[in-house]
């Protein structure tokens, strides 16, 4: 069974693999959690600036992880953009399909 989660910022449900877990840190930091595990209350988003911006537009840092003020969330956005970007579109693997098939 695949665990699913909801993106704080786009509140689309995805697996947990897809999504990047933040967590506040004690000094009023959320910073970013990729191998899921720190200690701490955590929340999950998808890794792309727009969920990013819609999150910190929300406040849906401070609500999801219980905090008592708004958050300094610039280390996760500095770890969303230092990502490699995926590819939007597939390849058309048409082609290489038929080539493997008529063997």
């Amino acid at each position: 069974m695949v665990s699913v989660r909801t993106c704080i910022g786009s509140r689309r449900r995805a697996s947990r693999s897809s999504l990047l877990r933040v967590v506040a840190l004690r000094d009023g930091r959320v910073v970013a959690d990729p191998k899921a595990v720190m200690p701490g209350r955590g929340a999950w988003l998808t890794p792309t600036v727009d969920a990013y911006d819609l999150a910190v537009k929300r406040r849906a840092f401070r609500r999801a992880l219980r905090l008592d003020r708004d958050p300094d969330t610039s280390a996760v956005l500095d770890h969303i953009v230092g990502l490699p970007q995926e590819p939007t579109e597939r390849p058309d693997m048409t082609e290489q399909a038929e080539r493997l098939m008529d063997n």
